[in-house]
């Protein structure tokens, strides 16, 4: 089997950039490897993620339970695993991506308030996801800690990656979800354990090359390259 590396962490906490720095890095290494980007907006098999997000289904986050929506993100990943990279990651090759299994437990587990509640629905996502549906498991998870005050400065000027416009999401325009999401991750990222990389360090934020070098780091740490070359 294949290493699944993802990097995870809120909107506007640099995903997308520190993906691409790593494809970069794993071309120069001359590292075989492959990446993938949830949702898929590309694919057909996004169009209820969509339909989800644009707010077909209710404006606000809470007007879908936290187990529908997840089922939603769930069918995507599940397509996009059994018609592009299946078979690349049971051939030993390093998956990379950006978004993954954890974006449910991070901004659908914020839709529930009662701590038993959160824990039952969190194993259920397991369950679901690994089981069921038969999802395969991260070798790393990266959690971008990126405060949600930063982290909102950065969104303003971000265009919406659905359709690049300028139109932010329902997640997006609900700041309270956003900092419920943000404080749900700092959590499930402690509960499993994930590789915390804080974006903000004694009120300053962090440059991009900074981070990155910090996920190089655990990479290495990690022999990921090495066991890739093997």
């Amino acid at each position: 089997m294949g290493n699944l590396i993802v990097i995870e962490g809120s909107d506007g906490a640099g995903k997308e950039t520190q993906t691409n720095l790593l494809k970069v890095f794993f071309q120069s290494a001359g590292t075989v490897f492959e990446s993938v980007s949830f949702p898929n907006y590309k694919e057909e098999y996004s169009a209820p993620v969509r339909l989800y997000l644009s707010g077909a289904f209710g404006k606000k986050p809470s007007d879908v339970s936290a187990y529908a929506a997840s089922v939603l993100f769930s069918v995507d990943r599940f397509a996009s695993f059994r018609t592009d990279w299946k078979e690349a990651y049971e051939a030993g090759t390093i998956i990379l991506a950006d978004r993954y299994i954890p974006s449910n437990m991070i901004h659908q587990a914020a839709k529930i308030d009662d701590p038993v509640e959160r824990e039952a629905f969190l194993s259920w996502v397991e369950k679901f996801e690994y089981g069921i549906m038969g999802l395969p498991k991260p070798r790393l998870i990266f959690f971008l800690d990126m405060l949600p005050e930063v982290s909102h400065r950065l969104r303003e000027n971000r265009k919406n990656k659905a359709d690049g416009s300028e139109e932010k999401d329902i997640h997006e325009r609900d700041e309270a979800y956003m900092e419920a999401s943000y404080q749900t991750a700092c959590e499930v990222a402690e509960k499993y354990q994930w590789i915390r990389i804080r974006c903000v360090e004694d009120g300053r934020l962090k440059t991009i090359e900074e981070i990155h070098q910090e996920i190089v780091s655990h990479l290495k740490k990690e022999k990921i390259i090495e066991e890739a070359m093997e």
